[in-house]
């Protein structure tokens, strides 16, 4: 199993990243009580050898993207940090999709300015506009894109004819869907990326505490390899697919410390078929 995956064929990433979300307030929304705490765990995955961040200009708004440019700017030369536009948020827990070409270049020049990049390496359409065509949101990014602004460009939570859809206006590095244990829903466009050679990118990759286990068969799993659930869902994930890039977070030092543990987990092919059976 590969360690690492060239997104958009040229820009090299260790496949176990790490999601930001998590530092950020309630619902998401504003600063999270310990900044000086959540700077470590940003600096603590770098450390440890994470080379994908993933943010949004959403998750706030903007306080991911000002708490990594306070942990790590200037950033290390092999640090890829992916971003999202095209998610507007009124209040906390709210999520409004905006695709509307003004404001995708809008968000995109703050996320610029906030991170303190020239140039974003993957840029991720957050969600799909229903009221604004996708050629028209996807050509908004395919346009900054050619102006140098964005390196590689993604797409999230869509299905395989959006996938398309999007390609036929320009290359497609990256999918960001839901893609865990219990929840196998986006495996059509798991396969789809994978003909493609595209990146997928699992939110919500620790979703194994629930699983149904009536025989015990996977808590006997974990104990063999001294591990969590969670580690086991992360590893499951790994083997799954080899452009599969998870990128679990939290806020706790030890908890990240648990999560990166799950790259070192070798599933035998019994193990993995257990995994596979129990969703």
């Amino acid at each position: 199993m590969s360690s690492s995956f060239a997104i958009g064929g040229d820009l090299s990433v260790g496949r176990l990243g790490y999601g930001a979300m998590q530092l950020t307030g309630p619902g998401f929304f504003g600063y999270p009580t310990d900044q000086d705490g959540a700077v470590a765990v940003l600096r603590r995955a770098v450390e440890r050898g994470v080379t994908l961040i993933d943010t949004a200009d959403a998750y706030g708004p903007f306080v991911t993207d000002e708490l990594i440019r306070r942990a790590l700017h200037p950033y290390p030369r092999d640090l890829v940090i992916a971003t999202k536009v095209g998610v507007s948020r009124p209040r906390p827990g709210e999520w409004v999709p905006v695709g509307r070409p003004e404001y995708l270049r809008q968000q995109t020049e703050l996320s610029l300015r906030v991170l303190g990049l020239d140039r974003i390496d993957l840029l991720q359409l957050h969600r799909v506009d229903p009221h604004v065509p996708i050629e028209d949101q996807v050509g908004t990014l395919a346009d900054l894109r050619r102006e140098g602004k964005v390196r590689h460009i993604g797409l999230s939570e869509v299905t395989v004819e959006q996938v398309r859809a999007a390609q036929a206006v320009t290359p497609i590095a990256s999918v960001q869907n839901l893609f865990n244990l219990t929840d196998r829903t986006a495996a059509d466009v798991l396969e789809y990326a994978e003909r493609e050679g595209i990146a997928f990118i699992p939110w919500y990759p620790l979703a194994g505490t629930g699983l149904p286990d009536p025989d015990g068969a996977v808590a006997a799993i974990a104990a063999g390899h001294g591990a969590s659930i969670n580690q086991l869902a992360l590893a499951w994930l790994l083997r799954r697919s080899p452009v599969m890039l998870p990128i679990p977070g939290t806020r706790s030092t030890a908890h990240l410390e648990e999560n990166l543990a799950a790259s070192s987990i070798t599933l035998t092919d019994d193990e993995f078929a257990v995994l596979e059976k129990v969703a």
